[in-house]
This record gives structure tokens, sequence and C-alpha cells, in this order.
């Protein structure tokens, strides 16, 4: 009988449960006390973390409040004018005043150069060099605050400027670091608060400690992350370094008692012992009970427990009990809630962008591909429009991060007003989410459902002209605008990866374009892969020395020592054939490996000046250099060791420049100008009065000769408004000592005028074409523009060249 009892789940569960109590009873009272202090040490070092942080949002807004009251003081009219009349008994009575109101205990007036002009209370002289950190940061901020050691006692520093418009002296304000200054901190934080100071080389001192006994410093600081015995009481540390620059550190050690923590666990090991033996008294008899009722109620709970895992979060089971299995049911039902509430969140998160609040990416081509599967059936269309803002790099980098998030958000809610309207779609697909979204930095989208060509450019106008209204923010005015693409279903793509590739393709041929708005054609995206299969190949070609060099020679209007020729690159595909340079210099410009075809250009080109000059032919070489070869610090560098490795004089080389290059960053450009024509070589303004600013720039740039572009000279003779232009920029480049080169030269009669108008060089197709290096040597023996002043003896028909 006893042996088919004890089959039953009632005797299996009594017995098991009382093994396993007796079991668990033994064990923990060996690792309850580890346990319990293993808890209570992480309970109280979350303490300290929060406490640091308010710690550290403490000295914040009190170092905020100090500076807004030195402020106060230092915008003053009346004190203003005592400190420039020098009224020392005014200045030192608004000291007074405002130190008392405040509660300072320290209140300076310095000189610019450092010099005690009065103080409350009296003092002897401060020196300068311990407040001349203080002093510079508030130089560069506009205020300062910190942490420093005055007359051997602890201060709460801030300065400020006397402002008359321009500083004229200033204001320092002191609030010693004493044991109120403690206390108040340990009674918002809830932690003992010990501040340390310490010098560079010297052993740390305490300048306050709410400690009942405060140890010594040193060990303050060798405990600060551990823990510390105290008058028989456990501190568990945490260290905050408050001032680190300078010659002296601040820090404070933040503790907390460990014997709160603990006490729950001391208790609760003390009561196991007594516990263990009537709970298993208890848990025999009970268990026979438990093991008749239990089944039912767990395989409930258990069922439930599988739908939850299913994603079913509905009402769990009711159990009428009062005892555990009741509050494992409310557990349940608090489980749920706070999963199915985490999961929200979690979607929310997965799908929205934080800082703007429009959904995000995630979200966006979640909801494209829901657009595609109801526009396929009824054979509906459908736009899809991203946007990117123009400039928006140079608001990041002007004007800060934080004020491009607020540019974002402005443009959000912008885009939520003029995207797609209600009216604009069909019911059935309108959405609040097809508004706007944002894809990422400072890129947007937006869905127009049901929409065509026309009816997506009327949004994106829309859009465009509401972002091209100004933006006032935090006071500061800025112009957004930006460059929007189309892609439309089903003529550009059928899935949503090749609709936002399209979209983008068309944004940014918008922004290449300048045209603000712009529909995806299938033109560019060809374009764009030709493009990119070119730049491969460029690479290539660079690297296996296919380009060559050209030279087109330049006329010289008077007799001249040597002649003038320009070297321009050129590249002959073994498939292509003959790609013209502006199919892939410009593309090369943007993605910066110009730089490498120019320093191959530079190296070929000196090579064969140098060669042209030991075979006794004088030769002199011009090299063309873009925006993003003048920014290149070691430019210069390259260069000088180019010239020493051929041999080649730099005075027979001329480095032509074009004025808009300069603009992108005229500091730098201008130094590497000065840095290259320190070599010796010559520089050149290229393609002169099509730049920006040309006078302003022309001036400061050590150049030497001014070339007049081609727009201006192949329309010498018949416009009189070109012939203006040209023969003022002779006058203005002959005043400044520049030599004049007109380019574009394809007609003897505009050759002709040139040299009436006084203009030195001459070059374009009427004199020669760009010719490979042996052409070139012909073309010196045979044409006689290779020799200056040619002009005044040919007459009648043009000569061939």
């Amino acid at each position: 009988m006893m042996r088919l009892g004890f089959r039953r789940l009632q005797w299996r569960i009594a017995a098991w449960t009382a093994a396993i109590l007796l079991s668990v009873q033994v064990g923990g009272l060996f690792l309850f006390e580890h346990i319990g202090r293993s808890s209570a040490l992480q309970e109280v070092r979350a303490q300290l973390d929060t406490g640091d942080r308010v710690f550290a949002r403490l000295l914040d807004q009190r170092s905020a409040q100090l500076a807004q009251a030195a402020r106060v003081l230092a915008a003053d009219y009346g004190f203003r004018e005592a400190v420039l009349t020098g009224d020392r008994d005014t200045i030192a009575s608004a000291l007074d005043n405002h130190g008392s109101r405040i509660g300072a205990s320290l209140m300076l007036l310095l000189g610019l150069d450092g010099q005690t002009l009065a103080a409350h209370p009296a003092r002897p002289e401060v020196q300068f060099d311990s407040l001349s950190r203080l002093i510079g940061d508030a130089r560069e901020r506009g205020s300062a605050t910190g942490f420093q050691a005055v007359d051997e006692a602890l201060y709460q520093l801030v300065a400020v400027p006397v402002m008359a418009p321009m500083p004229v002296a200033w204001v320092v304000i002191g609030f010693v670091v004493d044991e109120a200054f403690a206390q108040d901190l340990k009674r918002l934080t809830g932690l003992d608060v010990s501040l340390l100071l310490q010098s560079r080389q010297g052993t740390p001192g305490l300048a306050v400690s709410t400690l009942p006994v405060a140890p010594a410093p040193a060990a303050l600081l060798h405990a600060a992350d551990t823990s510390l015995w105290i008058d028989e009481v456990e501190y568990v540390g945490f260290r905050h370094v408050i001032e680190a620059q300078g010659d002296a550190t601040v820090t404070a050690v933040l503790q907390l008692s460990l014997a709160r923590a603990l006490a729950p666990w001391e208790r609760l090991y003390r009561e196991w012992a007594g516990l263990s033996a009537l709970a298993t008294l208890a848990m025999l008899l009970a268990s026979v009970w438990m093991g008749r009722t239990i089944a039912s109620p767990v395989t409930r709970l258990a069922q439930f427990a599988h739908r939850v895992e299913a994603g079913e979060y509905g009402v769990p089971p009711q159990v009428r009990r009062g005892d555990e299995l009741d509050q494992l049911a409310d557990a349940f039902g608090l489980m749920t809630e706070a999963i199915a509430s985490r999961e929200a969140r979690i979607s929310e998160l997965a799908f929205r962008d934080v800082l703007t609040g429009l959904p995000n990416r995630v979200h966006f081509i979640a909801q494209l591909e829901r657009l595609l599967a109801a526009a396929k059936e009824p054979d509906q269309e459908l736009a899809v429009l991203t946007l990117d803002l123009d400039r928006f790099k140079l608001i990041n980098d002007t004007l800060g991060h934080a004020f491009g998030d607020l540019v974002l958000q402005e443009v959000g809610q912008r885009l939520q007003k003029a995207g797609v309207r209600k009216r604009e779609v069909d019911t059935a697909l309108y959405a609040p989410e097809n508004a706007a979204a944002r894809l990422g930095g400072d890129e947007f989208g937006l869905l127009v459902p049901g929409a065509d060509a026309w009816a997506a450019r009327v949004v994106a106008e829309r859009i465009a002209t509401a972002l091209e209204q100004p933006m006032t923010l935090q006071g500061q005015i800025v112009d957004v605008r930006a460059s929007i693409g189309i892609a439309l279903y089903p003529a550009h793509g059928t899935e949503a990866g090749d609709l936002m590739r399209c979209a983008d393709v068309a944004m940014y041929k918008a922004k290449q374009g300048n045209s603000g708005v712009s529909v995806y054609d299938p033109v560019h995206h060809s374009r764009n892969a030709a493009r990119l299969s070119l730049l491969t190949e460029l690479c290539q070609a660079v690297e296996a020395d296919e380009l060559v060099l050209y030279y087109q020679p330049k006329y010289a209007f008077r007799a001249a020592e040597a002649l003038s020729v320009e070297a321009l690159v050129r590249w002959v595909h073994p498939q292509r054939g003959f790609v013209p340079p502006m199919d892939f210099i410009p593309f090369a410009e943007q993605t910066g490996y110009i730089k490498h075809i120019t320093l191959w250009v530079m190296d070929r080109a000196i090579g064969q000046c140098a060669e042209w000059r030991r075979a006794g032919r004088k030769v002199c070489v011009g090299l063309n250099l873009s925006a993003r070869d003048l920014l290149q610090a070691e430019l210069p560098d390259h260069f000088r060791v180019m010239l020493e490795r051929h041999g080649c004089d730099a005075s027979w080389i001329t480095l032509e420049i074009t004025e808009s290059a300069v603009l992108d960053d005229p500091r730098k450009a201008l130094t590497n100008l000065e840095r290259l024509r320190a070599t010796g070589c010559q520089l050149s303004i290229d393609d002169y009065g099509t730049g920006y600013s040309s006078l302003s720039y022309v001036r400061q740039m050590p150049v030497q000769e001014m070339k007049i572009d081609r727009s201006f000279v192949m329309n010498l003779i018949t416009q009189a408004d070109d012939e203006i232009i040209v023969r003022s920029t002779i006058e203005l480049a002959h005043n400044m000592g520049l030599v004049v080169t007109a380019e574009g030269v394809e007609t003897e009669a505009i050759l002709r005028r040139l040299g009436e108008l006084g203009c030195d060089l001459a070059q374009g197709y009427f004199i020669s074409r760009p010719v490979a290096a042996d052409e070139l040597e012909v073309w010196m023996e045979r044409s006689p523009w290779a020799r200056g002043g040619e002009h005044l003896l040919v007459r009648g028909e043009s000569v061939a060249v």
C-alpha cells in the first residue's frame, strides 16, 4: 500500500518537496550571506550611480546660477561706470552689496592685466597666475566656472567680463566650499560627500566631508571605488572628478553605508534557520493537499503561457485560491501587460525617428511595400519622393549639430504640413504616415499613392516652396533648400528597393543641376553606372601609365626667350577610344581622384620640360591645378621633389589655377600658393572673369600671369562689350605687373586685335591645337607662330598650321 501510495503525485510531491526544501535550506545557510552581500552591493552601487548623476546635475545648476549672478553684477550700469572711471569706493560698495545679497565668500575685480582692482572682503593681492586658466576659459566662452584653491581654501569660482562694450575688467565671485555646502549636497543626493584637493605634485588634502569621522584623504581616494570601514561601518564609494585642469585636481568621493542595504538580508538570514524546521513540517502536511489541487490551475496557466509565447496577450485564467497560484496568475497578468507595453514601445522606436517624430526608413520601406502590394491588383500608380537638404553640412559646421537638429525638426514639421494631403490621394490608400518620413541624416521621403508624374511634381514643388521660407531658430535666420527626386510606379520599377534607388538618382540629379525637383530618367542611371565604370578604368589607366600629355603652345606678341606651352591630359581608352577631358576630369574632381591625376601630369610634364631643356629647346610648361589640388597641404612638397628628381628649374614651370578655386578655403589655398611660389615657379590665374570675386582675391594671390577666359575672346571682334572687358582686363593686369594671356584665339583677326590691345600671349586653335610632344617639336621648327612678333609680318590670309 505504501509503495502504491508513494507512486501517487501528491506523495511524490510531499517527499520531493521536503528533500528539496531541506537541501535548499542547508545550502542557503552557506550561500545566503554571499548572495545577500552581492545584492546589497549592487543596490548600493546603483544608488551611488544615481546619486552621482544627481551630484553632477547639482554642480551644473549651481555653476549656471553663479554665472548668472556674476553677469548681473557685470551688466550693472553703475558698476560698469565705476570700473571705467576707476571709482574704487563705488566698486567696493557694489562688490560688498552684491556679495552680501548672493552670499558670496569672495568678490574680486581684476584688470585685464590680472591685477586686483578691488576685493570684498578686503584681502591681500591675489596672484593672477592662480586664476589665469579661469580667466582664459571665460575669455573664450564669455564666462567660466570652476573649483580652485585660493588662500589655502577651496572655492567655487565664476568669472565674467565687464563689457563696455569690449572687456575692460573681470568680475570673479567665489563661494567657499565648506561644511554647509557639503551638507546641502548630501541632503539633495542622499550620499555622504567628501571633497579633496590634490596638486599635481603634492598629496591630496581634505577640503570638507560629511562623514562622521573623516579618514585620511589618501585612504579615501584609494578606496573610492571599493569599500572602506569607517567607525565600524562599511561604506561603498564612488569617485567623481570635478576639476582636472591646471595644477590641481578637485575630486568628490561619494559614499553610502552598506549597513542599511544589508539589514533586510541579515534579518532574513536569522529567520531562515527558524523557519526551515517549521516549513519542512508544514510542507509535508500541505504537499498532499497541494498535490491534489495544483495540477488544474498550473495546467491552465501553462496553456496561457503558451498563448503569450505565440503573441496572444489576453486575460490570464482566474485562480481564486488566495495563495501563490493566485499570485502567479496575477503575476502572469502583470507580466503580460508589461511585455505588451514593452513590445509596443520597441515597435514605436523601431519605426519612428526619435529626433523629428516622423516615421523612419524601416517604416517608410514597409509602408511602400504595403502600398505596392495594394497598387498591383487595381493597377494603380504610386510616386516615391526623396529629398535631401542643400548645404546642410555647412549649417552643422557653422552653427553646430544641436542647431542642425533644430533645423531637421523644423523641416519635419513643414513636410507634415506641405506633404501629401487627403484630397490628393485615394481615401482607401491615405495614411498619416504618407505625409513624410526621415530616411536618415538630412534625407527625407514621401509616398504619394495614385499619383502620376504631374501630381507628384505638384507635391514636390509645394514642399520645395515651403522649405524655401526662411527659418528663425534661436534668433538665427537660416535659408534651407532641398533637392527632390521623383520615381514612379510602375514606370520606373515595381520593387521598393528599385523605386528608392531611382528616386535617389533623380534627387542627386536635381542637386547636381540645381533644379530643385527632378523626375527619374533611366538615362541618369545608366550614365551613373557608366561613370562609375569609367572611374574604375581611370584608376587603372593612371596606374598603368595609359594617359598621355598634349601640349598647346602660346604665341608671344613680342619676341620671347622661350616658348610657353600648356600641358593638357588626354585619355585614349582601348575600347572607348578618345575620352574627352570633360567626361572624366569633373568626375575625378568630385570623387577626389583628381589628385592622383594631377601628380601624374605634374611628373610627366616636368620630366618633358627638363628633357626639352637638355636638348637645347627653350620651352616653359604650364600645368593646371584644380580646387582640390590647391587644398592639398603636401602638394608643394611633391612639386619640389619632382623638380629635383628631373633636374628641372622651377622657373620653367607655370602652375595655372582658377580664381574660384581659392573660394573653398581661402586661407589654406593662399598659404599653399605662397609655398608654391617660394619654389621659384610661375603662377597664373586661369579662366579669369568666370569666378565670383576676382578683384578681391587677385590682389592677394602671388601670381605673375592672368589668362582671359575664351568666352570673352571668341567674340572680341563682333561684341563691343567683350572688347571692353578684354581691354579693361589687359590694362588692369598690366597695372598690377602681370603678363596677360588670351585663350580661345581662333582667327587671325582676333589675334591682331589682341596685339593692338597690348596682350602679351595668345593661345587657341588658330595658333595650334593641343599636340603630342613629338608633334610639338615639328611645329616649333615649321610654324611661324613659334616666333614672337610674327603677326606684325604676316598679312592677308591666315597661316595654316
